[in-house]
């Protein structure tokens, strides 16, 4: 199976305040895999909680119906009378929308609600309807140093909509076989969003994740993939970890629910690592 991909810059983009003064605009990065059981909410919130520790302003955007990511930074989906399908209906209510995470400062999220489905029907016919994401979040832009995404784990509209909002695309891909049959097709819908809507468009990484070292097969997945995806593949893998299947019943993260874990020590490392490339780009 060959993958081929093409590595751009981009230049940071500037947002101008009302004082006059410019400072960098928030880059958004969507968390896609049109396979369910990656690690991909799981990624989102955790890469979001490190950023976080680390001293960077982040919102977590959750587009997955499911709503596991709201829940899993301590959102009560019941107690919400906002959500965002009602951002989708009416931008003006995103800022009242935006709750902070709990137990975790500098990280907000913008909840969902199995109510977003109805999305999809309601845009059917709308013009520019790949567009209302992004024009959502364009005005929280100067608020945040990073706005994830986290999609659902299908090709639908609202991943259309992630990735036509998003500059790159980080792919959580389990080191299974079938992990590599699934990521040649959200290849190529990258590449059509890319050519078709969002021209600058990249692909951030990709990140292994449920990494067992004890089977064979996951060095050959991860041999692979870094044969074909070079430095786009992260040096950081993520464990099988207990720890990280418990905590999103807590609400927490588990750089909060045990920062001493394999996972936490993880997610810690790959903030790091993100961090490190932002820099370099």
């Amino acid at each position: 199976m060959v993958f081929k991909h093409r590595i751009t810059k981009t230049h940071h983009k500037l947002h101008r305040r009302r004082d006059g003064k410019t400072m960098n605009k928030a880059k958004i990065i969507a968390l896609a895999n049109q396979k369910g059981g990656v690690g991909k909410t799981t990624t989102t919130i955790n890469l979001a909680a490190s950023l976080s520790k680390l001293g960077k302003k982040v919102l977590v955007v959750d587009s997955d119906p499911q709503g596991n990511a709201s829940s899993g930074l301590g959102i009560c989906i019941k107690d919400m009378e906002r959500h965002l399908y009602h951002c989708y209906l009416d931008k003006k209510q995103v800022a009242k929308t935006i709750r902070q995470a709990a137990h975790i400062e500098n990280l907000d999220v913008l909840p969902t609600h199995v109510d977003l489905i109805g999305v999809e029907v309601e845009l059917m016919s709308a013009m520019k309807r790949e567009k209302y994401l992004l024009e959502l979040l364009d005005p929280l832009r100067g608020n945040y140093e990073f706005i994830f995404v986290d999609c659902p784990p299908s090709l639908g509209l609202l991943t259309i909509n992630a990735l036509s909002a998003a500059d790159s695309v980080i792919i959580p891909l389990q080191c299974e076989y079938f992990a590599l049959e699934g990521l040649s097709q959200l290849i190529r819908t990258i590449r059509l969003v890319k050519h078709s809507y969002n021209r600058n468009l990249k692909i951030e990484g990709l990140l292994l994740t449920m990494f067992d070292r004890r089977n064979k097969l996951t060095y050959q997945v991860a041999k692979e993939v870094k044969n074909h995806f070079k430095e786009k593949v992260y040096n950081t893998v993520i464990p099988r970890n207990v720890r990280l299947s418990e905590c999103p019943s807590y609400g927490k993260p588990v750089v909060e629910y045990d920062k001493r874990s394999s996972g936490a020590l993880a997610y810690m490392n790959l903030g790091r690592e993100f961090i490190k490339k932002q820099v370099n780009q």
